[in-house]
């Protein structure tokens, strides 16, 4: 008899394992609600739905930081917050007009696992970056009317906001995001149903459904007292070697140019003449601010607008010999054109120049100041002769057009020129090749003719490269990496340096 009853309630025991296997988290005794997350991170892989059916039956008996509960209805609006850097709005339409039961909690960015990124249309809302404070907002909803059924989408968004504190953290971006778990217990990111507005001290995000929430955000690169000096010790003795440098190329050109007058010549020879009026500036402007600092005077003013018209000079001296590359490459026929140089001058030397007295005229120019970030004595600045920080706070417009947006179009336009170049070289070489394969049996002169050709065109690249200015293209790691920064500064600075090398291939050449 007693074996009987033991093999019943076996039975009883599997069948009532069978019936409740689909709600194995809520038919357990319910859990303290500070305990709930270490329970389901061991004991469940999948701990974001253990998570979020075992807060909705938690029993809250104390206030927790970092976790609220709130109930609303049609006609009342929730206001909830978790922690002092994250606050939660939800209206009053967003549910189905029954008694909802609102949890939110901070979670930390951690117990999330990011799933390898795959090149799928499943994951085209997938986004990378770093969690806001390393905390995850968990949104959850329970309706009291339907057996606790957990709501996900709603018919009106919430609104959620965090907190940032921008001269801290050097942010420079957010996007609001959810988290999208996938089949192994992984996830990502995702953007879809969120939208993100920034103000000056927190991220708004308008979410239609509920889960959890985090903020991404993207920090600008730092560099440090100890950094900046580093890069300015590799700057100045940079410029100094490009100042001496470009002084020789100079006087090697204008040689070059009496023996055998040619327009390439006299466009490099001009070119040379504004890289070394922009590294000379560039020295006065720091020795100068270096010499009289916190001096407010009318030298810093003209250092300003010397080192502007230099810049400017040079990268429209630049962009003049990737217009010289496209007659050569495009126009190759019916090229003549009268007093070419002169009128190539003219555009050089006079836009810089009309530019540079409309700026000084409006008073752009004065000390530039930037700040600089160390970790342990605070923020400290350096400062130059430059465009004025007062004016760029007040009309940024200028300091964009004439330094970013026209070095972009530079570079931009004379890659496209060095492109062409690369192509003709290829479409040549390849011509070559058939030639030697037809009328040459010595295939180790041919290898060693090859290599030699080769390392030729990639010297060629490489001079015209910088013949064209394109390390300023060069400024865009500079917000990638510190790393971006040292190659951009150390290319930049030794410029001069390039040039004569391009010099005395000319030389040799000739």
């Amino acid at each position: 008899m007693w074996i009987t009853l033991f093999l019943v309630k076996i039975i009883c025991f599997s069948m009532s394992q069978a019936v409740g296997g689909n709600n194995s988290f809520t038919t357990q005794k319910p859990l303290r609600c500070e305990d709930v997350l270490l329970h389901c991170t061991q004991s469940s892989l999948f701990w974001t739905r253990c998570y979020e059916e075992r807060t909705a039956a938690c029993e809250l008996k104390r206030r927790i930081f970092g976790f609220s509960r709130q109930t609303v209805d049609s006609s009342l609006e929730g206001d909830m917050n978790p922690t002092s850097h994250h606050r939660i709005h939800i209206p009053s339409s967003a549910f189905k007009g029954a008694a909802t039961t609102v949890m939110a909690s901070v979670i930390n960015s951690t117990y999330f696992k990011l799933s390898p990124p795959q090149k799928s249309r499943f994951q085209f809302h997938r986004r990378e970056g770093t969690v806001l404070r390393g905390l995850v907002l968990a949104v959850k909803a329970v309706n009291m009317t339907e057996n606790g059924e957990i709501i996900r989408n709603l018919l009106q968004p919430i609104m959620l906001f965090f907190k940032h504190n921008k001269k801290s953290s050097q942010i420079t971006d957010g996007t609001c995001v959810f988290w999208q778990e996938s089949d192994n217990g992984t996830g990502y990111w995702s953007v879809k149903g969120c939208k993100t507005n920034k103000t000056e001290d927190e991220f708004i995000c308008s979410c239609d459904h509920l889960s959890f929430f985090a903020v991404l955000v993207n920090s600008e690169i730092s560099v440090t007292n100890l950094e900046a000096e580093k890069l300015s010790y590799i700057t100045y003795i940079g410029s100094a070697l490009s100042v001496v440098f470009t002084f020789i190329s100079l006087i090697v050109f204008i040689w070059l140019h009496r023996r055998c007058p040619e327009k390439a010549t006299g466009l490099h020879m001009q070119l040379t003449g504004a890289m070394f009026c922009l590294h000379l500036s560039f020295l006065l402007c720091s020795f100068w601010e270096w010499l009289r600092k916190n001096e407010d005077s009318s030298i810093c003013l003209v250092l300003g607008l010397f080192l502007h018209w230099s810049l400017l000079a040079t990268l429209t001296w630049s962009a003049l010999e990737g217009f010289q590359i496209y007659l050569l490459l495009i126009r190759v026929f019916n090229i003549y054109i009268r007093r070419y140089l002169l009128k190539l001058c003219l555009v050089g030397w006079g836009f810089p120049t009309l530019v540079a007295t409309i700026c000084g005229i409006s008073g752009v120019y004065g000390k530039y100041t930037l700040q600089l970030r160390e970790t342990k004595n605070g923020n400290s600045t350096a400062q130059m002769c430059w465009i004025s920080s007062d004016f760029q706070s007040k009309c940024p417009l200028v300091s964009y057009i004439t330094t970013v947006a026209f070095p972009l179009l530079v570079v931009v336009f004379n890659a496209c020129m060095l492109g062409l170049v690369v192509c003709k070289m290829r479409k040549l070489r390849s011509d070559d090749k058939k030639m030697s394969f037809v009328s040459s049996s010595d295939w180790k002169e041919i290898n060693k003719e090859k290599r030699k050709r080769l390392w030729r065109d990639c010297v060629t690249v490489l001079g015209l490269s910088c013949v064209l200015g394109l390390p300023w293209g060069l400024a865009s790691t500079t917000y990638v990496s510190l790393t971006g920064i040292y190659i951009f500064t150390i290319l930049n600075s030794l410029q001069g340096v390039f040039i004569f090398l391009w010099s005395v291939g000319l030389a040799r050449k000739s």
